[in-house]
């Protein structure tokens, strides 16, 4: 046997961009990508892909080139996901909601030879173009007509937009297959919530494992009906464009996504999945009686991003939807732990199960090995509930590294052969795992690591509270003390104090880790997927000064 191993037949590069090859010859004729009143079938999904690949290679896009794309979820950026990397260009998604520094960070950074743009994000991507180098070539900017929505600049007469794009390409273009399933197909940035985002390489190979992993994971049926609540410039989707394409699914596309129209559009095209962050759950949940509207049937919601609160939750499934919970990163380009449920489970009372639920959990299927580390000793904490540490992984979906950025990915990805994810854990007795913080978000006050997760669960169990954040607050005695930002739900705004918000926790947690100060806003800051900005908190709270010098809490900032 010794003689026997890798063969032609056996090896060619796994790359999940074949999936879509697969779907048009089984689900052809079924729907691939709906908005509005247009309807794509998987065969023309197909055909739309490969007239762009074809069309990126006539302008010149060759093999690793990097073919930006600045869109919400509309039909095109789905086609996106297939079509760039089809040509031989690496993909790079972003973030419509950042501004036009960053985005000319990004441009310069990545090198990027063309972008596609959404009409809304002509003036962004304008400014952004102004701000880069003198001397730094830049891209070619192609706009996306969207023609169903109103009021939006038109495209030029004569320039060149997608659809005349794609009328130049080829629906049977021999599409540019990867020489190594490691080739580069991907290149994500981070979202910037604890400091400048890093630009995130992923290979062929990882994107069609984690794909299927998470098709396995969340147990999704053939020919299910997926909602883009999820931006897919969020990690790609969590891997879904290429999963959808798998099991014949239909993607139901939202340029926005607000309470009123995510029930319409469940209750109008029969949605049974979707996925988001925790702030989608919250919206849902509290969206007034006028705008909830009954599902049509059981409607499944894979959550991440963020910790979710379990007071969170059980609002959500007490309104009948079935919430999976999972923990991935950009750099895992989907989710690799997931809170697996157990049967057992489902006899105990509602807040137990919402509890149990808003742990991570423990690995998926198709992640070789994850555990929870001790910073000094580099040893597995105990199992207790209580310890913490550093969060590491290593499996086949664990990105390349951080593009241009050497130190960075030794730092990331180490000796031992772990990938060091920034997050604080605690492992407890049954084997699941439990965020408790991002290493940059721990409070240390005067000596006793304060996770502010654990407060903010405090937070969401208060029925005025609408979202929460706590960060350290400078202190002279004890160091750092905890301040809490809050949100609360409509009608609660004068009902509800600061003192009113810190009695509800001293009665509920240890007094160290009770906010000394509470601040309240109409929204916090976010990124685009729903992440609170902690940084941006962190120094709102660093500029309010110690707390030592001034009143204990602040009632509105």
């Amino acid at each position: 046997m010794d003689r026997l191993g890798a063969n032609p037949a056996n090896s060619c590069p796994l790359t999940p961009l074949g999936f879509l090859e697969r779907a048009a010859t089984v689900f052809g004729d079924c729907p691939s990508v709906v908005y509005h009143d247009t309807v794509f079938t998987w065969s023309q999904t197909q055909r739309r892909c490969l007239r762009l690949a074809s069309a990126l290679v006539s302008l010149g896009i060759t093999r690793s080139d990097i073919v930006s794309v600045l869109l919400p979820n509309v039909p095109a950026m789905y086609e996106m996901q297939f079509g760039v990397p089809m040509s031989g260009a690496v993909l790079n998604n972003i973030n419509t909601r950042l501004d036009a520094r960053t985005v000319a960070v990004l441009l310069r950074h990545s090198g990027s030879k063309l972008v596609f743009v959404d009409p809304a994000s002509l003036t962004l991507i304008s400014d952004a173009l102004k701000q880069l180098p003198h001397g730094h070539p830049a891209p070619r900017v192609i706009l996306v007509e969207d023609p169903h929505e109103k009021g939006l600049p038109a495209a030029p007469a004569g320039s060149l937009t997608y659809e005349r794009l794609l009328e130049t390409g080829d629906p049977e273009f021999a599409w540019v297959r990867p020489a190594s399933e490691w080739d580069p197909m991907i290149l994500n940035y981070t979202s910037g919530t604890t400091s400048e985002p890093k630009g995130v390489v992923h290979c062929h190979r990882g994107l069609f494992l984690i794909t299927l992993d998470s098709l396995i994971e969340w147990a999704v049926p053939p020919q299910p009906t997926y909602l883009w609540t999820l931006p897919m410039f969020h990690a790609n989707g969590w891997s879904f464009p290429w999963g959808m394409a798998v099991v014949g699914g239909t993607n139901v596309c939202l340029r926005r996504v607000d309470a009123a129209e995510v029930y319409a559009t469940i209750a109008g095209r029969g949605v049974d999945h979707l996925c988001g962050a925790p702030v989608v759950l919250n919206m849902l949940a509290n969206a007034p009686e006028g705008v909830r509207r009954p599902l049509p049937g059981k409607v499944r919601i894979l959550t991440a991003g963020a910790p979710p609160p379990a007071a969170v939750l059980h609002r959500t499934e007490s309104i009948g939807f079935e919430v999976s919970h999972g923990y991935g990163l950009t750099e895992t380009a989907g989710l690799v732990v997931c809170c697996a449920w157990k049967r057992e489970w489902n006899k105990l009372p509602a807040s137990e199960r919402a509890r149990l639920k808003s742990r991570q959990g423990v690995r998926t299927p198709g992640m070789a090995e994850v555990d929870i580390v001790d910073g000094k000793t580099g040893r597995s904490v105990p199992r207790d509930g209580s310890t913490m540490g550093e969060i590491v992984l290593r499996g086949g979906c664990v990105m390349l590294g951080y593009l241009n950025d050497d130190r960075a990915t030794r730092a990331a990805i180490r000796e031992d052969g772990w990938f060091y994810t920034g997050d604080v854990g605690v492992m407890h007795p049954d084997g699941y795992m439990e965020i408790r913080d991002r290493s940059k978000d721990v409070i240390i006050s005067g000596g006793e690591n304060i996770s502010s997760v654990e407060v903010e669960s405090v937070l969401y169990s208060h029925p005025a509270v609408n979202e929460a954040a706590v960060v350290a607050r400078p202190d002279d005695f004890w160091g750092e003390t905890p301040c809490a930002f809050v949100g609360l739900k409509e009608g609660s705004a004068g009902a509800v104090t600061a003192a009113d918000v810190i009695a509800w926790c001293r009665q509920r947690m240890p007094h160290y880790m009770v906010p000394r100060t509470v601040v309240f806003r109409d929204e916090l800051p976010k990124t685009s997927t729903g992440k609170i900005q902690k940084y941006v908190l962190r120094n709102l709270a660093k500029q309010m000064g110690s707390t030592r010098k001034g009143a204990s809490s602040i009632s509105k900032m």
